[in-house]
């Protein structure tokens, strides 16, 4: 044979091989690589993370018109995901509106609205959220999914029969009630507990599970031990479906910041607080993004109800909405809310959908393929449509609960008020109670200030919105009160 077809025939045979080779990895690939493709592990159900702040108001963060407070972590991920205007929690104090957000249903369905008298549960109540009801966290340990508790619980009285290794978390990492409710001994009557951070005047039991690990807690690390137990629960389950309830107790007062953020906003402690909770989000979102799971994650912040106002400089800011915490004024119940998920949900979107912490059940059970419970009322409904942009909200409704009581409700961009209160007496300011017959009513989208009442102008708007109460109520069985 001569050199040159010699050499023709080393090429054919080098490509040949060559060709077989390639045949062989594609071949392994397709095989392979249905157990460790990116598209195979998208079909892993998402993993969710419900990020709740304390006494939050609307105008706290800097993307919702905060002109103080830098909140870099949380305006960004508005920028990457979506952010409501109309979002509302299910109760305008903390018991009943986290007890709503974790089961799907109103409150006093549940017997977890309380009284005018006792709107919150206290350290010595007997109650807590019954067993029976089905929490987010119970109905996706049935998909297997890993589930944690982090921060403040605030729905067990103290027997401990109601604390969230009873309600479908796996583990536990925090403080059962508001930071001010475990008060020192020696902590005497009208002691400071808003702006003044000596550690003193408080004794809140820390807890890991069921078992007070700390006593008195270092409230001053609170947000950053919550924080490291939220990463640290990410990297662990990384390789199956999670669902995080990370509650934060800021910035409920007393205020703590630690030292690296104490002293460093211009809105003084309170701006402090919050600045650190957005570093919290911070972190959280980076590890997501380092664990490459950011794609498969729904992250879903917001706050428990309105900002705290009679605390002054201690308290935040409802922005343009009337009163806060306690009230069914706007400040008492809308409340700042951000989606974010990279791939699924569009970046920057502003939406003025009417959604609710209630839906976040719904959704969640959705997402994660579990079956919505058929044996009892649900008051949420799925957002997906919302947050995926392909459809059109699936709520029209939002109802206004003052403890027992329904104080308002609103009916697409309408906001009838049958009795009104301010949410805390205060010197000067005296708690006052006023029913309204006719109901006042207020135009939100060109109101959402509360300021104009529009009932003489629209009787049939006022008609239909009693329609609405008269189903309502019909469809309604309270539970036996826990507290």
């Amino acid at each position: 044979m001569s050199r040159p077809a010699e050499r023709n025939s080393r090429v054919m045979r080098f490509a040949s091989q060559a060709f077989v080779r390639s045949l062989c990895a594609l071949g392994f690939s397709l095989i392979f690589g249905v157990l460790v493709s990116p598209v195979a592990a998208a079909t892993r159900p998402p993993n969710i993370v419900i990020i709740l702040a304390d006494d939050l108001g609307y105008g706290d963060l800097g993307c919702y018109g905060h002109p103080t407070i830098r909140t870099p972590n949380l305006d960004r991920m508005a920028a990457e995901g979506m952010r409501f205007t109309d979002f509302y929690v299910a109760a305008c104090v903390c018991t009943p509106s986290r007890a709503a957000l974790l089961t799907g249903r109103l409150p006093i369905r549940s017997g977890m609205a309380g009284t005018e008298k006792r709107r919150v549960i206290f350290t010595k109540d007997p109650g807590g959220l019954p067993l029976e009801e089905i929490t987010i966290a119970r109905a996706l340990q049935s998909k297997a999914y890993a589930t944690m508790c982090i921060g403040k619980w605030h729905l067990d009285g103290g027997t401990g029969k109601s604390l969230p290794t009873r309600h479908g978390f796996d583990s536990y990492f925090g403080l059962r009630w508001s930071n001010d409710m475990e008060p020192a001994e020696r902590n005497p009557p009208g002691a400071p507990r808003s702006l003044d951070q000596d550690p003193k005047w408080w004794n809140c039991a820390l807890l890991r599970g069921e078992k007070i690990i700390e006593q008195p807690a270092d409230l001053s690390t609170l947000t950053k031990r919550y924080t490291a137990e939220a990463v640290q629960f990410i990297r662990a389950n990384k390789k199956k479906p999670f669902f995080l309830y990370f509650a934060h107790t800021y910035p409920h007062v007393p205020l703590f910041a630690s030292e690296k953020f104490k002293g460093t906003s211009r809105r003084g402690l309170f701006g402090d607080v919050v600045e650190e909770l957005d570093w919290s989000v911070g972190q959280v979102l980076e590890a997501l993004r380092k664990e490459k799971l950011a794609e498969n994650t729904l992250v879903f912040f917001t706050s428990d109800n309105g900002p705290w106002l009679v605390e002054e400089l201690a308290g935040g800011s409802a922005g343009l909405l009337k009163e806060g915490k306690g009230s069914t004024w706007e400040g008492g119940l809308r409340e700042p809310a951000i989606a974010w998920w990279p791939g699924k949900i569009k970046p920057g979107v502003t939406t003025h959908e009417l959604a609710c912490s209630l839906d976040l059940f719904s959704t969640s059970l959705t997402l994660a393929g579990a079956p919505l419970p058929t044996d009892r009322v649900l008051d949420g409904v799925d957002l997906s449509p919302i947050l995926f942009g392909n459809g059109k909200g699936l709520r029209d409704t939002v109802f206004y609960y003052r403890g027992d009581e329904l104080f308002a409700l609103r009916k697409g961009p309408w906001k009838a008020h049958f009795t009104t209160a301010n949410g805390y007496g205060s010197p000067g300011n005296p708690l006052k109670f006023e029913p309204h017959d006719p109901p006042l009513l207020f135009q939100l989208d060109t109101d959402p200030s509360e300021r104009f009442d529009m009932a003489k102008e629209h009787p049939e708007v006022l008609a239909d919105i009693q329609r609405e109460v008269a189903k309502h109520r019909a469809n309604l069985t309270p539970g036996k009160p826990q507290y």
